[in-house]
């Protein structure tokens, strides 16, 4: 006896279904099914991954089942899915074949129906059904009505799910029944109530008065029944209830699982036809998701057959990039591509980039490609990518193979403040119905996890931000029990460890659809009959219902359409150098080679800088001391997780440095690893290495690098050393040599860095580090107009500018734009004056409205109120920001000034003289604020101040401190120093090791806290944010480390600054005859700690 389940629902149903696709499929080749059918409501969303799946089932069958039937990878959310007690795994019987399908639930009708394509056609035919229901509802919602089916449905077998009053079925059964003869069934689901009898007769009867045959379903929810409990608390997330209020809508049992043949033969005793038919349906839905056919949009070629058109441009480039001739490689090189080109027929993909990537230029907009695009001349050429071949040794396999099952992936960046131009140009140029971006799955994390199904569970606020506080980051490993107790809490409890496990399963699982950051697919035909398009949240946007990973799976193209930060800060710049310095660059004629920008960076002075300003990067600087364009493209690599967990970091740092002689292994690997002295640093060296070494093929070598990670999940690893090494020992090599290759090769499986994509980033790091050097003050204030981005506050910003030697002026109402500007000094430099953007609260428009009605200038804030007619909350927000200092008023007096302004005076008509003496406010002094409330005020307006740093006035009242600028010449011994924490870090790469950076009036100091030390201060070092470490000492170089051993939590200190803390973030105490007044900041934070945050908050990264 077989079996096909043919309602099934995925937690693509989000907050419904309680089991991933991919364990799904898995479940039902474990139970021997004939066929499985993925159908959430109105949504294709996971049926791709049930697919992949079973692709790799039928690739690699045993492995692949002992595998996923424990922890499993989902490739999205890089994370674990499932539930972390692995099941027990049945002797496979056969694999599954996947039935495509929806289950759509209509606005007019009380019946679901399951709607299974039985070809292409109809497969189109449906997706187009959900992207009509999608684009006519809001984001997430699809509103389809009985009539889209009896237009839209043909050639599609409808198995319709009646509600419990059958009544109400028939009408709309009978309907479709005739409009489709031979396509409609009645599915009738157990009800597990001791009524699936009487209930399947009853259906039975329906179906012989309808002509639609009843067929079994099981109306699946869970892959097992050990995700019962997990549904309930779904249906509570999906209701807004508590679990203990659940009710009738708890499952009663957990019978909807994923049932063999044999439990459903049971069930249908009585009626052995309905599980006929569910084969007989499976054998006529033949459609699968291989049979898509992509093409790409070719109207770009106009007369000329697409590969001709690109040959051409090709030919062009080749020209205008080699004015003096182009070397023989390079003409070889092109030769090359284009054939493999050609023979892949991606042509017309490459002609599109092109395209688009003209296009933003025509406007002004900087663009670049990166990443393995970077790899190909054929991008060089047709000014996608700005890396020559005479940078890199370009593998062009990294980017294209004929044996690879994929397609080449062109990722280009463009300014972030101005990619959305392009985005919407795409879709006037090709059309909504043939251009939308991908989706992204956003999953449950351990947070929003903690968070959601602790109130579910009845916990308490306070317990649920206790576990919730203790989750570094977007971190996914779910709730640490060994948490439990340091947070007061009993282990024991069981509410509390059922909503700990329950926490543990529920991370990663789906729980909705969000945008790509611009993965854009553009097709020849209609896009949704590919995939149905729903509309995105942001307006003027549609989004298909796959991800990045979906897509590759079917082998559709994609364009990533991608936002750089800093390619917007460098096109102000350069617009600043021009309208200021009359001096006009672009990416391309910014000088090369020069010394004193070299020298800058070895002084790790690179606040800004682009992809070398973090604390790890700032570090390594100084050993490094680039002093070349291949120096800098080393330096973007090598502080990455693949080079430092491959051990490769240290050994090229010696060898830069003179300590050790490289290793070559022997003239053939020489060449491979010359210019990163004998260490591979990557991705195309480990590919290089393992053909020149262990005589792979350029495309076996790309396959070994792109499944390292996948074997090592599944434990095969061993294999694929074995052959590596033998073919080293084959080619001469000793073995230790081969193991030693494989092992730093094997360090690329997760983390590798192309040397494209380095060299493409690094040609920014150039420029960016270039504006740095010779135009602080421009490079300060494109840098401030570009937030946000990059890895420092506008505050350390404004900080790094002043050790520059800018000068810093303050907001003004009378010479501020929106955007910082600079103003010319009388000695002939520039100024940089901050901007209206820079206060917290303030609009573009309302600041647009100031400098329009400026004139010659405001000299009162009444003048101000009355010519720009501004409301009187932004008046407020402008005195809190001391923007009238410049009509010599201070912040106080502003505030009282622009308070007193209400509306205006009565008519004289109304007005009574003899009230008329009290019109007018007295005039009265009030008292001047002290240097560490203005500065506290700063920080509560700006989040910056030009004032005194907070530790300039705290330093007096708190011993034994060695500030920043003196580390260098400190004795090696026990040290304290205190600052604002500005970042925190803990790279997956440096063991739980976490990284400080406080800041003083003097500069920053890096902090090393151990995970011995971390465990000690664990709340500290998360919360605090003003802290004094103690530690001992260490320096290389100008490179300076406090190892932590003991942290004390200041925060409450900056309450001295000036005035309570309570007074800082906007809470007043009333005095007894004082009314309420609203707050103009968030509510109150009731810890010193917590205030402290609201003030000066930190940058944390994972």
């Amino acid at each position: 006896m077989t079996y096909a389940e043919l309602c099934v629902t995925s937690n693509f149903s989000f907050l419904t279904g309680a089991s991933h696709p991919e364990e799904l499929v898995l479940r039902a080749a474990e139970l021997g099914l004939d066929a499985i059918a993925i159908t959430d409501r109105n949504s294709l969303a996971g049926v791709v991954r049930a697919y992949s799946a079973l692709k790799t089932l039928r690739k690699e069958a045993h492995e692949a089942l002992r595998i996923r039937s424990s922890h499993q990878i989902d490739t999205c959310s890089r994370q674990e899915v499932g539930s972390p007690q692995d099941l027990a795994v049945p002797t496979m019987r056969k694999l599954p074949r996947l039935v495509i399908g929806a289950r759509l639930a209509l606005r007019d009708c009380p019946v679901d129906w399951i709607a299974l394509p039985t070809d292409r056609a109809a497969y189109e035919r449906l997706s187009r059904l959900l992207t009509r229901g999608k684009r006519r509802a809001d984001k997430g919602e699809c509103h389809l009505d009985l009539a889209d089916l009896l237009e839209g449905c043909q050639g599609m077998i409808l198995i319709a799910l009646p509600p419990p009053d059958l009544v109400q079925a028939r009408t709309p059964i009978q309907t479709l029944a005739r409009r489709f003869p031979g396509h409609v069934f009645l599915g009738a689901a157990p009800r597990y109530d001791g009524s699936d009898q009487a209930w399947f007769d009853a259906c039975a009867q329906l179906a012989l008065r309808c002509a639609a045959p009843m067929v079994a379903v099981g109306d699946v929810l869970m892959h097992h029944a050990a995700r019962r409990q997990l549904a309930d608390v779904l249906t509570c997330l999906r209701e807004g209830l508590t679990i203990d209020r659940i009710g009738t809508r708890a499952l009663p049992n957990a019978e909807r699982r994923l049932k063999g043949a044999e439990d459903m033969a049971r069930l249908y005793r009585q009626h052995p036809a309905a599980l006929r038919r569910t084969l007989e349906i499976a054998v006529r839905c033949c459609f699968e998701l291989s049979e898509l056919s992509y093409e790409y949009p070719d109207e770009i070629s106009g007369d000329e057959a697409p590969q001709q058109r690109l040959e051409r441009l090709a030919r062009e480039g080749l020209t205008r990039r080699y004015p003096r001739g182009a070397p023989e490689r390079a003409h070889r090189l092109m030769s090359k591509e284009l054939n493999l080109v050609g023979e892949l027929g991606y042509a017309a993909y490459f002609l599109t980039v092109h395209d688009i990537v003209q296009e933003a230029r025509s406007r002004g907009i900087l663009c670049q490609g990166r990443g393995s695009a970077a790899n190909s001349i054929l991008c060089y050429l047709l000014a996608i990518t700005d890396v020559s071949p005479d940078m890199i040794g370009m593998v062009f396999e990294r980017f294209i193979s004929r044996h690879r099952d994929e397609p080449p992936d062109i990722d280009v960046d463009f300014e972030h403040e101005r990619r959305e131009e392009i985005i919407q140009w795409i879709y006037e140029r090709y059309g909504r119905h043939r251009a939308g971006l991908c989706a992204t799955v956003i999953h449950f994390r351990s947070r929003a996890a903690i968070r959601e199904v602790g109130k579910v569970m009845g916990l308490s606020q306070d317990v649920t931000a206790s576990l919730s506080g203790q989750i570094w980051g977007m971190s996914n490993g779910g709730a640490d029990p060994a948490r439990i107790r340091e947070l007061g809490l009993d282990p024991s409890d069981r509410r509390l460890g059922q909503t700990i496990r329950l926490i543990g399963e529920i991370v990663g699982f789906p729980r909705h659809l969000s945008q790509h950051v611009g993965g854009f697919i553009i097709t020849r035909g209609r896009l949704d009959d590919l995939c149905p398009i729903e509309n995105a949240a942001m307006e003027g946007r549609t989004v298909i219902e796959w991800d990045k990973d979906d897509i590759d799976t079917l082998g559709v193209l994609k364009i990533d359409i991608l936002s750089l930060g800093m390619l917007t800060c460098l096109r102000k710049s350069f617009e600043l150098l021009e309208s200021h310095e009359k001096i006009r660059l672009c990416l391309d004629t910014v000088p090369q080679e020069d010394p004193e920008t070299y020298e800058m960076l070895q002084r790790a002075d690179a606040v800004g800088v682009f992809q070398v300003e973090s604390r790890a990067q700032m570090n390594f600087l100084p050993r490094m001391k680039p002093a070349t364009f291949y120096d800098l493209v080393i330096e973007v690599a090598i502080v990455r997780p693949g080079p430092i967990q491959g051990g490769m970091v240290k050994p090229y740092i010696r060898r830069r440095q003179g300590l050790e002689a490289p290793e070559p292994f022997g003239p053939a690997l020489a060449e491979v690893t010359r210019k990163t002295l004998g260490v591979p640093l990557f991705q195309e060296q480990a590919m290089q290495i393992a053909v020149v070494g262990a005589g792979y093929s350029p495309e076996e070598a790309d396959q070994l690098r792109r499944s390292l990670a996948s074997f090592r999940r599944m434990g095969t690893i061993g294999a694929q050393r074995d052959r590596f090494v033998k073919g080293m020992l084959t080619n001469g090599y000793p073995i230790e040599i081969a193991e030693q290759c494989f092992a730093q090769i094997e360090g690329f499986a997760d983390y590798g860095f192309p040397e494209s994509h380095a060299a493409a980033f690094a040609m920014l790091t150039y420029v960016s580090s270039w504006l740095k050097c010779h135009h602080p003050a421009i490079f300060a204030c494109a840098l401030l107009n570009s937030q946000p981005m990059g890895f420092y506050a506008p505050a350390q910003i404004v900080r790094d500018a002043r050790e520059h030697d800018v000068e810093l002026r303050p907001i003004c109402v009378n010479h501020s734009a929106w955007d910082n500007r600079l103003e010319r000094r009388t000695d002939g430099a520039l100024a940089l004056r901050l901007g209206f953007r820079q206060i917290k609260g303030l609009r573009e428009e309302d600041a647009g409205w100031i400098v329009a009605a400026r004139g010659n200038g405001y000299p009162d804030p009444e003048s101000l109120w009355l010519r720009a007619g501004l409301a009187p909350g932004v008046l407020e927000r402008l005195a809190e920001a001391d923007a009238f200092v410049g009509m010599g008023l201070n912040r106080r007096d502003a505030l009282w000034a622009v308070r007193a302004i209400h509306a205006p005076a009565p008519l004289p008509l109304f007005s009574d003289p003899l009230d008329g003496e009290g019109l007018r406010e007295p005039e009265v002094t009030l008292p001047p604020m002290y240097l560490g409330e203005e500065v506290v005020e700063d920080y509560v307006s700006m989040r910056l101040t030009l004032r005194a740093h907070p530790m300039e006035l705290l330093r007096p009242s708190i011993a034994d401190l060695t500030p920043h600028h003196r580390l260098i010449t400190a004795p090696l011994k026990r040290t304290s120093v205190c600052g604002l924490v500005i970042t925190r870090q803990r790279p997956g790469t440096a063991s739980g090791v976490i990284f400080l950076t406080l800041e003083d009036e003097t500069g920053v100091s890096n902090v090393v806290v151990w995970p011995k030390i971390y465990e000690r201060f664990r709340r500290i070092v998360m919360g605090g944010r003003l802290l004094r470490v103690t530690g001992r000492l260490e320096r290389e170089g100008i490179v300076v480390h406090l190892i932590a051993d003991s942290i004390e939590d200041l925060s409450h200190r900056l309450a001295d600054l000036g005035h309570p803390m309570d007074e800082a973030v906007g809470v007043t105490q009333p005095q007894a005859d004082d009314a309420p007044r609203p707050q103009r900041y968030p509510p109150r934070a009731h810890h010193p700690r917590d205030q402290a945050k609201r003030l000066f908050p930190s940058r944390d990264f994972h």
